[in-house]
């Protein structure tokens, strides 16, 4: 099973059941007290509460012609770096001063986790992404992004966009957080397909698709198979001290990355593919 939020035609937040690109309006409101997104998040048992939601009177619409929003509502984005061997080796490219750290985070038991962004920050499938205009060398990072509930129940997965630039992280690692969290850094969707209707993880394939004027000018892949942690124990270290009243967001590293001499152009097109989620598109801008 899958959910989907949008914005209706009076602004209104919806959410909705997806089933063959099809979306199914849910009958329960959206508030601040309690957005509707959640409530079905949270619930005990989120695929039977979302059947129940079902409207016996609203007709289905089509997916892509939908405004859709990020599939998120109050929660944190958290992000967990350096889980994949490829992300390792470049993370050490960047800063060949600092690359004995990335090697010792590798195989360490600890892993690295930092906050990526708050949901107002959080870019929806067709939304533009942002490359920093002091930057001279940014990516996109297609991740699996779990979704958890405030009490780090896996509930759910969608598809994540976690922007860097990588030439200021690798000027200095403790610039982390300037090349990592800024405005249009993270992007998440279309669709959340809940924990059960997800494949076994080790069969889910990313794909990174960037295209420049209608050309692909960079194509990668990889599997969930190649991450050297299990999601499992990455929240496990998210949840030790810290807790998440509205659940969290954890984007669980990328194992794509583009060549060293590649880097984002305003006007880009991302398409990032997950199996079992489906397919985020977002565009690039540098604000001047």
């Amino acid at each position: 099973m899958q959910l989907c939020k949008w914005r209706d035609a009076t602004g209104q937040a919806r959410v909705g059941l997806v089933r063959q690109e099809m979306v199914y309006p849910l009958d329960l409101a959206d508030t601040p007290e309690h957005p509707a997104l959640s409530t079905i998040l949270h619930a005990k048992n989120p695929s039977q509460f979302a059947e129940s939601l079902l409207s016996s009177s609203a007709s289905p619409l089509h997916i892509d012609e939908l405004s859709l929003l990020p599939p998120i509502d109050h929660q944190e984005v958290w992000a967990a770096g350096v889980t994949f061997q490829r992300s390792e080796e470049a993370r050490k490219r960047e800063s060949h001063d600092a690359a004995i750290f990335y090697d010792k985070v590798y195989r360490a038991p600890r892993p690295e986790l930092f906050f990526k962004a708050p949901a107002y920050r959080v870019i929806g499938p067709g939304g533009r992404v942002r490359i920093r205009k002091d930057s001279l060398w940014s990516v996109p990072e297609p991740e699996l992004a779990v979704i958890c509930d405030p009490d780090l129940r896996i509930v759910g997965y969608t598809i994540g966009n976690d922007m860097s630039a990588r030439d200021i992280e690798g000027e200095n690692p403790l610039y982390l957080p300037q090349a990592k969290i800024y405005d249009g850094s993270c992007a998440l969707g279309p669709v959340i397909t809940l924990a059960p209707a997800m494949p076994p993880l080790p069969q889910v394939q990313v794909i990174l698709t960037i295209q420049r004027q209608g050309r692909t000018v960079f194509h990668g892949q990889t599997t969930m198979a190649q991450m050297r942690r299990t999601i499992e124990e990455l929240i496990s270290w998210l949840g030790r001290e810290t807790t998440f009243p509205h659940g969290v967001v954890l984007l669980t590293g990328t194992g794509i990355v583009p060549p060293d001499d590649f880097t984002l152009e305003p006007d880009d097109l991302i398409h990032i593919e997950i199996t079992g989620v489906g397919r985020l598109a977002n565009i690039v801008e540098r604000k001047s």
